[in-house]
């Protein structure tokens, strides 16, 4: 007579149902963490990050392309002095014949080391002194002004 660990939805005398409760996970999810354990040991429980599709650009191209990068948009042939997303994503269609989805450029940048800058913006003709004055003084009187008061007292 086989003994109770040894048949089937069984583990360590303990009924798979009763481990997923346990856990609060499915029956399933144990059935499949059993299975790759029985198939790859420890090393079959453990998460790693799945490996995705092979890059479109090999570790040279990456290099030229992080390399055209830093040169700058009027190096490539720009006309803007400030690279932006679509720029790249032409780029690297015209450079290397492949293309990048707009939402996995920056995925590709960061993996190159570049961070997404964005410029501030700012008045091309303001009065820096004027800008200061209002900062140190008109601002802070705004911001501490009190508040009116928005309840009333409505008797009925």
């Amino acid at each position: 007579m086989a003994s109770r660990s040894s048949r089937p939805g069984y583990l360590n005398n303990r009924r798979v149902v009763d481990l997923a409760a346990d856990y609060d996970v499915t029956r399933g999810s144990v059935n499949r963490w059993l299975q790759w354990y029985e198939a790859m040991g420890i090393d079959g429980l453990r998460t790693e990050k799945p490996p995705g599709p092979a890059p479109k650009l090999d570790a040279a191209q990456r290099d030229e392309l992080g390399a055209l990068i830093d040169a700058g948009p009027l190096a490539a042939g720009y006309q803007s002095g400030v690279w932006t997303g679509p720029m790249i994503g032409d780029l690297i269609e015209q450079r290397f014949n492949t293309r990048y989805h707009k939402h996995n450029v920056p995925r590709l940048l960061h993996d190159l080391g570049f961070s997404i800058q964005r410029p501030r913006k700012r008045l091309a003709r303001a009065d820096a002194e004027k800008q200061a004055t209002w900062l140190r003084k008109t601002f802070p009187a705004i911001k501490k002004s009190p508040r009116l008061s928005r309840t009333c007292d409505v008797r009925r």
